[in-house]
């Protein structure tokens, strides 16, 4: 957790790195009603590096009173008025994007070089998207004679209540704030407590365009800050990304009101490796796909990797060379590949998965494993790469969503056994194939029971994509046009009779 404890040592805030002003609320930075902060830590050094506001019902309240005045303007503002200020908005992002990549390190530990940079620049570029499909905010007609004109409208839901984790806080948030304002809509955001500086950069500058009370972000944890917001009666629509377990929450809140809910929950995402992919290529894909160099802290992430027994040992041989290769360190150090873990209760959680693979007769290490208790990695949340041998699909390690870089690799021999241990999860987000015979590839692809299945990469998502999960991964859409769309978006049909 965010919060201080009496053994947490407090450092400087680095150069380059923003200082939270407190909380976005009706264009204004404000303190929380109560007066109570949260300390914000450098998962890297455990270390105390700032605070921000921890906000409750009351401050929830104000939030969302104050998007209820904004928003009968912001709905009437012509559409490409509205893509206007989002270009601005990605503008200035993208001159701000060191700043914010120096910030997304040192809080979410995700390496400054091979992480936190792409995210910078992926938020611009969600800005950009939007900003380019504002006048895509098109109904239709419909045929019904001549003598009556019916035709449909896109209109806005409302006002919208965000929740995002801290795994990718600025891209999700970026997700959250684009295409809901781009449709008209009014936003209140509660940023993740573990990581919300970066959050409240991008809401910095996008107040500094918007009118006052269009985009509100508040800080502070799920009981307090969340649930108030899930279940405020004038929340019209709930867009949630995170745990499985947190989203049934937030669904059964939204039940409680009818109002619309989009849920990006979590996964297990399943990698087939046929014969012919024993080379470097599938190695680096796998690598990208687990997202090692994210310390695998992705819904995802690759994290079970069904190999075909021809190439078994020669393969994963490979993917030990190239993974303990990679540099773990300072979130910070433009050196590290791979940063840290977010918190203690995270560490603690994944360093526990580790322990009950080590001690599984059935399960074979084949690199990694606990991390050092001496030395720099030990100063902070640093975990190791790790990946376990396997013939079973039934063990938790290959069932439960880790959240951190523990990869289990199981044998297969015949193809629709491994496809039928792919969709062996009540996970469907990611999956992932790899073999030269694209027909193969693509009857796996879509054979395979997940919301996005990549064949030969394992790469991010990219605005235009339509992306989102089957089963227990969640529900609707986003990076899309047709996300935004039917994420927050309401259609009216209108019927005039001509004949009158």
């Amino acid at each position: 957790m965010s919060t201080a404890t009496a053994e947490m040592k407090t450092q400087a805030q680095p150069a380059g790195t923003y200082k939270p002003k407190g909380m976005l609320i009706g264009g204004k930075w404000v303190e929380s009603v109560s007066g109570a902060r949260i300390t914000i830590e450098n998962p890297g050094k455990r270390t105390a590096v700032a605070e921000v506001p921890r906000a409750a019902e009351a401050d929830v309240n104000a939030a969302v009173e104050a998007a209820e005045k904004a928003f009968p303007a912001w709905k009437n503002v012509v559409p490409r008025e509205r893509g206007k200020i989002l270009l601005k908005i990605a503008e200035v992002l993208e001159a701000r994007s060191e700043e914010m990549a120096r910030t997304i390190a040192l809080e979410t530990g995700n390496a400054l070089r091979t992480q936190a940079r792409g995210e910078a620049k992926l938020a611009a570029d969600i800005f950009r998207y939007f900003g380019g499909l504002a006048s895509e905010l098109k109904g239709e007609t419909v045929p019904l004679g001549e003598h009556v004109l019916s035709y449909t409208r896109r209109e806005p839901i409302g006002i919208v209540g965000a929740i995002i984790p801290w795994n990718a806080p600025v891209m999700l948030g970026a997700l959250k704030i684009a295409p809901a304002l781009c449709a008209g809509n009014v936003l209140v955001m509660k940023a993740a407590e573990d990581a919300p500086m970066a959050v409240l950069l991008m809401a910095d500058i996008c107040q500094e365009l918007l009118p006052p009370g269009v985009l509100n972000v508040l800080t502070g944890y799920g009981a307090e800050c969340g649930g108030p917001l899930a279940n405020h009666p004038k929340i019209r629509k709930l867009s949630f990304t995170g745990s499985t377990e947190v989203g049934k929450v937030i669904m059964r809140a939204a039940a409680e009101r009818i109002v619309p809910v989009s849920l990006e929950l979590g996964g297990k995402s399943p990698s087939i490796v046929y014969p012919d992919a024993d080379e470097d290529w599938a190695v680096d894909g796998i690598i990208n796909a687990m997202r090692f160099t994210r310390q695998s802290q992705s819904c995802t992430a690759g994290s079970r990797m069904f190999l075909h027994e021809d190439i078994f040992d020669s393969f994963l041989a490979k993917l030990e060379k190239k993974t303990t290769a990679l540099k773990i360190g300072d979130p910070l150090d433009e050196a590290s590949d791979i940063g840290t873990i977010i918190n203690n209760k995270q560490y603690t959680k994944v360093c526990k998965y580790v322990e009950d693979g080590l001690a599984r007769s059935d399960a074979k290490l084949v690199f990694g494993g606990l991390p050092p208790k001496t030395g720099p990695l030990s100063e902070g949340y640093f975990t190791m790469p790790t990946v376990f041998a396997d013939r079973s699909n039934d063990w938790r390690l290959a069932r439960e969503e880790i959240f951190g870089p523990v990869l289990v690799a199981i044998r297969w021999s015949d193809e629709a056994e491994a496809i039928r241990m792919a969709n062996d999860s009540h996970y469907g987000l990611a999956a992932y194939v790899w073999t030269h015979d694209i027909g193969k590839g693509l009857r796996a692809a879509h054979a395979i029971e997940s919301g996005w299945v990549q064949v030969n990469q394992g790469g991010g998502q990219t605005p235009g994509m339509s992306y989102g999960g089957y089963k227990q991964s969640g529900l609707g859409r986003e990076f899309s046009l047709e996300g935004m769309l039917d994420s927050f978006t309401q259609r009216k049909s209108v019927t005039v009779n001509l004949a009158v």
